[in-house]
């Protein structure tokens, strides 16, 4: 498929499929304190929020009053609030990118090991897409009890070819995009985009659709410096965008404690969600800022809120 007809068909699903389905608790008794919670049934914003405080250690127990969401600069009611994994009503799909180009060969095998162990030790995934890739784009998903199968097929990659980054990357949203629950994408990658007929730009609509939270792990250090700088920062972004965050290993030594950060921010998260006070169906971008209120910021001084960039408002 080619990006143009990958575009178009994300603009048929993908709008509504970014307002996840979620219902508001029915009322809730005088005097109880519980927070709201993820349910079926009525469309929210959804969006996923990491807090760290001093030296990146992560801000655990706050609560739905502890933040405030302004969208477009509009102040939000959170009408919907989850500390860690939102429940099974929206079930985690896992999503595992591996760089497969000729480059790769010397830390082929010490990231796939890596991987696997990232995969088995999720356990709150449900199943696992996973996109290997260099000049070609190979997808395929396995539910848990074909992991043995995923764990063989990561194992047994072969490096080779060039490096289709952003190609791999839409083909895995277009199938995140069509499908409910939350989305973590584990991006492993080498170096920038060398052989993709997608651009950039089309790529950051695709991750302004999805509902897909982006890990990269990006190994840099066979890239001249000034290269390197550059596939750093959009590594970065890409991730950032998205409420997830880019990590630049000096050694596959490095990677378990990477999985174990990653592992922990998941554990650790909040998803927030709200009925956006603009009910205009324009599809335009709606940006959204999250911030720890006043009472709560003033407790955690040096508290930093990572949510994604926004999301593009429904057509119909």
């Amino acid at each position: 498929m080619d990006n143009s007809a990958m575009r178009a068909r994300l603009l048929r699903v993908g709008v509504a499929t970014w307002l996840a389905v979620a219902l508001l608790p029915a009322g809730e008794p005088a005097g109880q304190t519980a927070a709201p919670q993820f349910r079926g049934g009525v469309r929210l914003v959804r969006v996923p929020v990491t807090v760290t405080g001093r030296d990146g250690a992560l801000v655990r127990g706050l609560t739905a009053a502890d933040f405030d969401v302004l969208e477009d600069g509009v102040r939000q009611t959170i009408t919907a609030f989850a500390e860690g994994a939102p429940g099974k009503v929206l079930p985690l799909h896992l999503g595992v990118l591996l760089d497969s180009s000729g480059s790769m060969a010397l830390d082929m095998r010490e990231t796939g090991t890596a991987a696997i162990r990232f995969v088995d030790a999720l356990d709150e995934a449900i199943d696992v897409t996973l996109v290997d890739f260099d000049t070609r784009i190979r997808l395929s998903r396995f539910s848990r009890p074909s992991y043995p199968t995923l764990f063989e097929r990561i194992r047994l990659r072969k490096a080779d070819g060039a490096t289709s980054l952003y190609d791999a990357l839409g083909v895995y949203l277009e199938t995140a995009v069509a499908r409910g629950g939350q989305h973590v994408l584990l991006l492993v990658t080498d170096g920038g985009d060398s052989a993709s007929r997608m651009n950039y730009s089309d790529l950051e609509k695709m991750l302004r659709f999805a509902n897909v939270i982006v890990y990269a792990l990006g190994y840099l250090d066979h890239q001249s410096s000034s290269t390197r700088a550059a596939q750093q920062s959009r590594l970065t972004i890409i991730a950032r965008e998205t409420g997830g965050d880019a990590f630049f290993p000096a050694s596959t030594r490095h990677l378990a404690a990477i999985y174990a950060r990653i592992l922990d921010e998941l554990g650790s998260r909040y998803t927030i969600g709200y009925a956006s006070t603009n009910a205009t169906r324009d599809g335009r971008f709606r940006k959204v800022q999250v911030k720890l209120s006043a009472g709560a910021a003033a407790t955690h001084r040096s508290a930093k809120v990572r949510t994604r960039s926004g999301y593009l408002a429904p057509i119909r």
